[in-house]
């Protein structure tokens, strides 16, 4: 297993077109994903995105490792608890979320 650090950290969004143009504003770029379903920004070899409609209530930081299963094992014999299984989100890149001890959610991706 290898990780490769934290590449992604996904914004729960309730009005996805205003949120957009706030973060356009911010970031000075254009999105390079924009869906109904997500917008993603990518800054400097990092992923910004924003999700509608979603069961987060804060953003999380995703963390990129080359084998999701190995780190969901190693992560939660280690106490982490699996908030979301391995889910292939499209074109073969799974993701997965888990809570720390303390509850704080934390994401995993694997590209295929």
């Amino acid at each position: 297993m290898t990780n490769l650090g934290i590449k992604t950290v996904l914004h729960p969004v309730t009005d996805l077109d205003a949120a957009k143009k706030v973060y356009g504003a911010l970031l000075g770029i254009e999105p390079m994903a924009d869906s109904p379903y997500y917008v993603g920004f990518d800054v400097a070899g990092q992923q910004i995105g924003l999700v509608p409609n979603s069961d987060m209530t804060s953003p999380v930081a995703h963390w990129h490792v080359t084998d999701i299963e190995e780190t969901l094992a190693s992560v939660t014999a280690a106490g982490a608890r699996v908030k979301s299984q391995p889910k292939d989100v499209g074109g073969g890149r799974l993701v997965a979320t888990f809570t720390d001890p303390d509850g704080n959610v934390l994401g995993l991706i694997q590209d295929q």
